[in-house]
């Protein structure tokens, strides 16, 4: 690797001179940036109040005072969206990866909502706006706040029982079953080791069958009292949705989430993003390069999990509502609630180098990650499926949302989001800290491990005593 003493106010100057240049050439194939601001209209209702009977933590959070943020601070100046699309351009400059797309808000505006690169190496056709890409575990917070709308309606309670909905599911240990919680669920503290039966599902077997096998698999803790990352187990909330309703959960996901926040391009399946009008291929990397498959259909299988497609149009109305900015769709007491952390995820701490350079803490709440980032709140999440990297996350104290979704099996671009929060807190760092960026060069990258799905170490990490 270069001396990044040398190399960077060179590649500074390079990057200030491609920004200029990309507010010239970006403005057509629908790439200009979105200039929407969603009704905030403020809702009042509370999460209903839970008990949980085995002493485990659930979502019990009220409102409090500092939840109502006053308008969002500007963001300094270094926080330059044209620069970051200048970055995200040369990130797909010599299909360093095929394509891309980034969603920036902030107070509840769209700042940016752009796509980068092309859909696919063997027939091209640009990436915009509108191109679907596949969120893989980003899918997780739309099963926790669809949960969560039941909740607020009275349908289900966070401590419902997921035996009330599947009296014959069972896990190996006699009676354990009985006292997973819808909230244990989304929290992933299940009481399974980590990835229980993804090998499997990659393998094309089907999920209600992997449903059964849960039955013989040992467990780690009690149910509720420790944390485990699934896919699986996670999607059984798809299951109690269906009980609870009637409806099957992707109708619910459309009727209750997708529809009402105009993410018009958004779907859910294999025959969803299939559909759409633009899509991004999945592309792997063969001896000539960048080579584009069709989409696995596995990961489908458990849509809760990892089942929903959207655009960066999208993604900035999911931010937009994640940042509070849409009350009339999810309530603020709803969305306080889904943030909250309810156990440690000590390893997160150690996964990535701008991890282990930022992160003072991290914990799971309800399908969201949670990071004390240079003592910052920052509500987080990644997805890895075959073909798609994905990532999302929002500063609170900053209103400030950023999702970036790529076609190819590359960490390059997972240096864009910790810049850009760097930049958005203030913090001093080099332009390229974590994404390093050489015209002349290959690129190399900083970045270890983005797999959510399979986290290192040890399989579980314990829960705390109470929501932080």
């Amino acid at each position: 690797m270069k001396d990044t003493a040398t190399r960077l106010p060179r590649l500074g100057g390079r990057l200030a001179a491609l920004a200029v240049l990309l507010t010239l050439t970006l403005g057509t194939t629908a790439q200009t940036p979105l200039d929407q601001e969603a009704p905030a209209s403020l809702a009042t209702a509370a999460v209903a109040p839970t008990t949980h009977t085995t002493g485990a933590v659930t979502p019990t959070r009220e409102l409090q005072p500092n939840d109502l943020q006053p308008p969002a601070p500007p963001l300094p100046n270094q926080f330059d969206v044209e620069m970051f699309e200048a970055m995200a351009q040369m990130i797909v400059a010599d299909q360093r990866v095929p394509g891309l797309s980034m969603a920036i808000v902030h107070d509840g505006k769209v700042l940016s909502a752009r796509g980068y690169g092309i859909t696919d190496v063997s027939d091209a056709e640009p990436v915009d706006a509108h191109t679907v890409f596949r969120l893989a575990s980003l899918s997780k917070a739309f099963a926790s706040a669809t949960a969560g709308l039941l909740v607020n309606d009275g349908t289900l309670r966070w401590d419902s029982r997921l035996t009330d909905y599947m009296p014959n599911f069972q896990l190996s240990q006699p009676g354990a079953a009985s006292h997973i919680t819808v909230a244990d669920l989304l929290s992933h503290r299940v009481g399974l080791p980590h990835n229980a039966y993804d090998r499997s599902l990659e393998r094309y077997v089907d999920y209600h069958t992997l449903t059964r096998k849960l039955a013989d698999v040992p467990l780690k803790c009690p149910p509720g009292t420790c944390y485990a990352y699934q896919n699986v187990a996670f999607s059984l909330i798809g299951d109690i949705v269906f009980a609870a309703t009637g409806d099957f959960y992707a109708q619910e996901v459309q009727q209750r989430l997708l529809k009402p926040l105009g993410m018009n391009d958004a779907s859910l399946g294999l025959e969803g993003i299939e559909s759409s009008a633009r899509w991004a291929k999945p592309h792997v990397r063969g001896r000539g390069g960048w080579v584009s498959v069709m989409p696995k259909p596995t990961y489908y299988e458990v849509a809760p999990a990892a089942g929903v497609n959207a655009s960066a149009s999208d993604m900035a109305q999911w931010l937009i509502a994640q940042t509070g900015h849409r009350t009339d769709v999810i309530p603020a007491p709803l969305l306080a609630t889904l943030h909250e952390p309810l156990v440690d995820t000590p390893y997160q701490a150690r996964s990535s180098a701008w991890r282990r350079a930022r992160l003072e803490s991290a914990g799971y709440a309800l399908g969201w990650r949670v990071y004390d980032y240079s003592g910052h709140r920052l509500v987080y999440h990644a997805g890895a499926v075959q073909g798609y990297r994905t990532m999302i996350a929002t500063l609170p104290d900053r209103d400030l949302g950023i999702a970036v979704m790529w076609n190819g099996e590359s960490s390059l671009p997972s240096g864009l989001m910790p810049t850009m929060i760097d930049r958005a807190l203030g913090i001093p760092s080099e332009l390229t800290a974590w994404v390093d960026i050489d015209f002349d060069q290959p690129a190399t990258y900083y970045v270890d491990n983005e797999n959510d799905d399979t986290p290192p170490g040890s399989n579980a990490a314990s829960a705390t005593a109470a929501p932080r």
